[in-house]
């Protein structure tokens, strides 16, 4: 009887350790990973305190507010024209998305696009960067002061980067897409992970 004791308490110490050694390593990679923007389904967002009031400039060259979004449903990316591979990713998602949603509520949509670099998107660079995109895409610039009050309304964090490496600074900045009601409200949320078909899905759901 002892020695069976002593053999279940033996494993039970084997299994409790092991376990031990399973969570820590949970722990650490949790930690010190990569973290992936995901997706955030518009249940998940309600009143979320997203977004407020901003005054920037379209690449146009014409002021553009808050107001401009009023009564539209709206698709928001910020990034930079410099980006190598994620702005235009993103962007070229958003347009996807508007091909593959219901023709209706696409055509409802206002897709913004509003730069985290100003010293270097001017009206003229932003004007020819949208063009590629949507024909119906907004580029948004600004005095750096503008776009900053922007950013923080939209939780965006964005910062400069010099690399010894290259000639030219690059943006460390969150990737994130943003689904309004014409209202303002924000409805979803789109990480670097999610496809252009969940957000149309998402907009079929949410506009009317």
């Amino acid at each position: 009887m002892l020695k069976n004791r002593l053999a279940r308490l033996a494993l039970l110490s084997i299994i409790a350790v092991a376990i031990g050694g399973v969570i820590a390593l949970v722990q650490i990679q949790s930690a010190s990973g990569p973290v992936q923007q995901t997706a955030v389904k518009s249940n998940g967002v309600a009143g979320a305190d997203i977004g407020g009031p901003f005054a920037l400039t379209d690449q146009n060259g014409q002021p553009f507010t808050e107001k401009n979004l009023a009564g539209h449903p709206t698709l928001i990316y910020f990034g930079f024209t410099f980006c190598p591979s994620i702005c235009p990713t993103e962007l070229q998602k958003m347009s996807a998305a508007l091909k593959l949603a219901n023709a209706d509520k696409a055509e409802k949509i206002m897709p913004v696009f509003i730069t985290i670099d100003p010293d270097r998107d001017t009206v003229t660079v932003m004007k020819n960067y949208v063009a590629q995109f949507h024909p119906r895409l907004i580029g948004l610039t600004g005095t750096q002061d503008d776009i900053n009050t922007a950013a923080r309304a939209w939780r965006v964090y964005a910062q400069k980067v010099q690399d010894e490496t290259m000639s030219e600074y690059t943006m460390d900045h969150s990737s994130y897409i943003y689904l309004q009601a014409p209202d303002g409200a924000l409805q979803a949320i789109f990480g670097t992970d999610s496809t252009a078909q969940q957000i149309a899905d998402a907009i079929n759901d949410n506009v009317k």
